[in-house]
């Protein structure tokens, strides 16, 4: 008995811990080119995004949060994640 219990315990223990892993996301380096406040859209120098497959490269960003819009200026360097949102390039995290 005690073994079975064992056994679900560890199953549950590693589903959580598969579950969070592919939440966690990677943060990339970049610098900001431009802002543009009021399309919501950024243009970022960045190295590799590993999570879209994306070689290093400057690129354009949407970003639908305005307060993270506003922490962002020109010539800044950041870490950064960037999703695709309903199939669109999208910064969702910076610090």
């Amino acid at each position: 008995m005690k073994t079975a219990i064992i056994k679900i315990s560890l199953a549950a223990l590693l589903s959580a811990s598969a579950a969070f892993g592919a939440f966690a996301q990677e943060f990339a380096k970049g610098v900001v080119n431009k802002v543009d406040a009021k399309a919501k859209k950024v243009t970022i120098k960045h190295e590799d995004l590993k999570n879209l497959d994306m070689p290093a490269m400057t690129m354009v960003f949407r970003i639908e949060d305005s307060a993270l819009l506003e922490r962002l200026k020109e010539g800044s360097n950041i870490e950064f994640v960037a999703e695709r949102v309903n199939g669109k390039l999208t910064v969702t995290e910076v610090k």
